[in-house]
């Protein structure tokens, strides 16, 4: 199938570009900011960049737009490759804007020497009202007509550390009356006395973001900016810079619609909150959308890879439903996870028929949907754990399950029916005591009669102990709209952890091991938290979804 990741539009452009001789060769960029982890739309942006290059024998660059001392650091730069690498990419050139600090200064020296720029006293709150509104025309600074040697020596001065955060900044002299804000005499430089993880203390005036990254695309040869619909405004700003600066490489920006997932904050700024507030466990906590938390979760790369591909790159904001995304991870899983069975609520079964002492081992498929894995050996006894919710004292009508004069049958095993319970004080059935038929054996052939439920259960005596982690979403509406109070949107059964039994067969499981838990859902074996002596299984999805795909 054809990648929807590099949508027509923009293979358009490309294609166009290299025909007309406008470009020789094509190279993008993924340049995130290193003051956070990276979370599922970067994924987006990730893949869409990558493999629009590669789709035209292009390169792509990793670049760190690191010019806010204050927010970034060394474990966030770490992160982000380590979450490029686990998608599959590999950078063909990796940069950091901190590299280019001195050629930007001397651009925008020159942007001084031209009459374009100048050193301005103004406080940020008074630069804000300055600017005017929509319908309103901006006011020029009083300081805006310095001359070009005062404002040389302004910034070689701030450049020296002789003035306090704040107290200067560099703007551009551009149009205050201009229809778009963002060519109202925006911010080139401020002030920042704060330690840089790249540089350390050489510096102590820091480019604004809008002034840096065109910089840094022309330094590269970027041919195709790639970005977000929010910097459309801004990409008069982005010609406007390359242009006055005198950049001897021109590229070009191009914007597509953010990727917005149901029940989900996209929000770099929330998921710092969600962390720092300790409403998860970290940045790679599993109910997070970042690619770490995701990671260890259980998602594959590959799924990553195609839901991305399958939402593709529109012009428009929409917002793509969660369970398409589980639907992925479904669809890579089925045929890769082995099956075991694991009992999350065990409740004690007593076979009083079965002989006592003696383990028989019994055979079942790893994956009944890909043969090719084999068969696996599992231990049957007298004593077994089945789900506290698959026996019901008084069931309701049509309840297929086990109940006293019941008879269902244990998967991959035999037939066994309940004839007495066992309770505690409270009234609660803690014990189970049941009959089997040895004529019933799974694989035998046997027709004498059929039973209408069909239960999971793990042998007593060889189940490993397992903690079991069950997620929900993090966000309990569907469309979050209200800024000011996502937190009070939080779900509160997010996580539910419970204690378990596993089959013994996957008692070596290591870390990010996957398997399939009969009716239960796919499973991941939990990173940091998982050792041999205590397993730890993340719930990466249920097994069914009423959700499809839009038929094309």
């Amino acid at each position: 199938m054809e990648s929807k990741s590099t949508s027509n539009f923009l293979k358009n452009i490309v294609n166009e570009d290299l025909k007309s001789g406008k470009v020789q060769h094509i190279i993008t960029r993924f340049p995130p900011e290193p003051n956070g982890y990276l979370h599922i739309g970067h994924a987006k942006s990730i893949i869409l960049n990558f493999e629009l290059a590669d789709e035209f024998n292009g390169k792509t660059h990793l670049r760190f737009d690191d010019t806010n001392p204050a927010k970034e650091e060394t474990e966030y730069v770490e992160s982000i490759k380590e979450d490029v690498m686990w998608l599959g990419y590999e950078w063909d050139s990796l940069f950091f804007a901190s590299d280019y600090f001195e050629e930007m200064y001397n651009r925008a020296v020159l942007l001084i020497k031209k009459g374009k720029a100048y050193a301005c006293d103004s406080t940020a709150e008074e630069i804000r009202k300055m600017r005017g509104s929509l319908t309103e025309a901006g006011q020029s600074s009083p300081y805006r007509d310095r001359t070009v040697e005062e404002n040389l020596a302004l910034f070689e001065r701030m450049r020296n550390g002789e003035f306090a955060d704040g107290q200067k900044v560099l703007r551009a002299k551009i149009d205050m009356s201009s229809p778009n804000i963002n060519m109202r005499d925006p911010v080139l430089y401020r002030i920042a006395h704060a330690t840089h993880h790249n540089t350390g203390d050489k510096w102590c005036i820091y480019p604004m973001y809008d002034f840096a990254h065109p910089l840094e695309d022309a330094i590269e040869g970027v041919t195709h900016s790639i970005c977000t619909l929010e910097f459309e405004d801004h990409r008069p700003l982005y010609d406007w810079v390359i242009r006055e600066c005198e950049m001897e490489n021109v590229p070009h920006q191009y914007e597509f619609a953010r990727l917005n997932i149901t029940n989900t904050v996209m929000s770099k700024r929330k998921l710092k909150q969600l962390v720092d507030e300790h409403v998860v466990d970290g940045w790679d906590d599993p109910r997070m959308p970042t690619i770490s938390g995701l990671r260890r979760k259980g998602y594959t790369p590959e799924a990553m890879r195609n839901f991305a591909r399958e939402i593709g790159v529109a012009k428009a904001d929409s917002v793509v439903d969660s369970k398409m995304l589980e639907h992925f991870i479904r669809e890579d899983l089925k045929l890769k996870a082995p099956r075991t069975m694991a009992v999350l609520e065990p409740l004690k079964v007593i076979i009083t028929n079965y002989p006592e002492g003696q383990i028989e081992m019994l055979e079942a498929e790893v994956n009944p949907e890909n043969p090719e894995m084999g068969i696996r050996q599992i231990p049957f006894s007298r004593e077994i754990y089945i789900e506290q919710e698959d026996f019901m004292e008084n069931p309701p009508a049509k309840y297929h399950r086990l109940f006293p004069g019941n008879e269902v049958r244990l998967k991959n095993a035999y037939f066994i029916k309940c004839h007495d319970v066992l309770k505690d004080d409270s009234g609660k059935v803690i014990e189970l005591y049941c009959t089997y038929d040895p004529e019933t054996k799974s694989g035998s052939g046997f027709t004498g009669r059929k039973v209408k439920g069909t239960i999971h259960w793990v042998e007593a005596s060889q189940a490993v102990p397992a903690e079991c982690r069950l997620y929900e979403a993090l966000i309990l509406d569907e469309d979050l709209t209200d800024e000011a109070s996502f937190l009070d949107h939080i779900n509160p059964k997010s996580l539910e952890i419970v204690q378990g039994f596993v089959e013994p067969n996957i008692k070596d499981s290591k870390p990010q091991d996957k398997f399939q838990f009969f009716r239960h859902g796919y499973f991941n074996v939990d990173p940091p938290n998982s050792t041999p002596e205590h397993l730890v299984f993340n719930r990466i999805v249920s097994l069914k979804s009423s959700f499809e795909l839009p038929k094309i």
